[in-house]
């Protein structure tokens, strides 16, 4: 069975991990209403490359 020889220290190991992180959604400001959208998405309102794609009730 394989074993390692030293123990990986702290920065090692940390180095090999700088790649294991989440990435953050593209964020946009619709034009239409001023919402802040995913991209490619329907913003909360119902708009969509502005134009109303879906009738939201507001409360």
């Amino acid at each position: 069975m394989a074993v390692p020889k030293r123990r990986t220290s702290k920065s090692r190991k940390n180095k090999r991990r700088t790649h294991q992180k989440l990435a953050v959604p593209g964020m946009t400001i619709d034009p239409e209403t001023g919402d802040l959208i995913r991209s490619h998405h329907v913003s909360p309102s119902g708009y969509y490359k502005g134009r109303k794609v879906l009738d939201v009730k507001e409360k």
